[in-house]
C-alpha cells in the first residue's frame, strides 16, 4: 500500500474507524467482556433482566448472571427485537467471543449491532485469468442493506457453526455458483477491521473481515444461486479505480479492493 493514500481513501478509512456517538459500557459474562452498550440501551430491557440475571455493575457496565450465555443472548436479543431496537431478523447465529477471540455463545445476527458483539465476514476477491481484470458483483435491489451498490466477487458473514475455509466456500457457492476447487492461486490477502456506528438505534460495529484472492481460469464465469446479486461484471484496474472512487461500491468493498489494487 502506498504510504500517503488519495484524499478519498483516506477519508473512507477514517469512516471505517470511529468512536462511539454515545459512550459505551462494557457488557461482561463470567467475568469477561463480550460486547457494549449505550448506558441506557438495557435499562429499557428490565423485562427479561431476572431471566438472564442482567444487573449494573459497579464499574459501571453490565454483568450478564445466567450460567449459560446462549440462552440469555436469546432472550436479549427478543426484547431488543420486541422494542424495536434490533436489525432484520434472519435467524441466524454468529459466534459471540471474549476480547480474546475465545468463543463464549451465539446469538441472533439481528441484535449483535445494539449489544456491540464484534462479528466476523469473508470476502474473496476474484480476476481474470487471462487479461487480470477484476470480478464484482451488484447486490441486488432488494437487499437490506446497501441495494444496488457493488461489492467484491463474493462476501458474507462467517455463522457460528463456521471455519473460515466453510463460510468462503458457502457464500462463494450461493453467491457466485463456484467452487472453491474451480478456482486457482487461492490465497488468504489479509483482513480489515471496522470498529463504527451502525444504523441500528444505538448500535456500534464492530467487524474483521478477512479477504481472499483467487483466479477464475478461462471459461469459468459466476452464476448467482441465491437471488442475492442483480448482476457480475469483469473491470480492468483502471475502470475499477474510477467506479471506487464515485462511490458505487460498498465502502467494506472499496476498501478490500483499494487495497488489492495497492493503494
Amino acid at each position: 500500500m502506498s504510504a500517503s493514500p488519495p484524499p478519498w481513501l483516506a477519508g473512507l478509512r477514517a469512516f471505517a474507524r470511529q468512536a462511539p456517538l454515545v459512550a459505551r459500557v462494557p457488557l461482561r459474562h463470567a467475568g469477561a467482556v463480550i460486547g457494549s452498550a449505550e448506558p441506557g440501551l438495557l435499562a429499557r430491557l428490565r423485562g427479561c433482566a431476572n431471566a438472564v440475571g442482567l444487573k449494573a455493575a459497579a464499574y459501571g457496565g453490565w454483568d450478564i448472571g445466567h450460567a449459560d450465555l446462549s440462552t440469555a443472548l436469546a432472550l436479549l436479543a427478543q426484547a431488543l427485537r420486541e422494542a424495536g431496537l434490533a436489525g432484520a431478523w434472519r435467524d441466524e447465529r454468529l459466534a459471540v467471543r471474549d476480547s480474546h477471540g475465545h468463543v463464549r455463545g451465539q446469538i441472533e445476527r439481528a441484535a449483535v449491532r445494539p449489544l456491540g458483539i464484534a462479528t466476523h465476514a469473508v470476502h474473496l476477491v476474484g480476476y481474470a485469468a487471462a487479461s487480470g481484470h477484476v470480478w464484482v458483483q451488484q447486490r441486488a435491489l432488494d437487499k437490506a442493506n446497501d441495494p444496488g451498490l457493488w461489492d467484491t466477487l463474493v462476501g458474507g458473514m462467517v455463522a457460528a457453526s463456521d471455519t473460515l475455509e466453510q463460510a468462503l466456500a458457502r457464500e462463494t457457492g450461493e453467491e457466485a455458483g463456484l467452487a472453491l476447487t474451480q478456482l486457482q492461486h487461492l490465497r488468504w490477502a489479509g483482513h480489515i477491521d471496522f470498529e463504527r456506528p451502525s444504523g441500528d438505534p444505538g448500535g456500534y460495529l464492530v467487524e474483521r473481515i478477512d479477504w481472499y484472492v483467487a483466479e477464475l481460469p478461462p471459461g469459468l464465469l459466476p452464476v448467482n444461486r441465491d437471488g442475492e446479486v442483480a448482476q457480475f461484471a469483469c473491470l480492468p484496474p483502471a475502470a475499477l479505480l474510477r467506479e471506487l472512487q464515485a462511490g458505487a461500491f460498498t465502502w467494506e468493498a472499496t476498501l478490500i479492493l483499494a487495497a488489492y489494487l495497492g493503494l
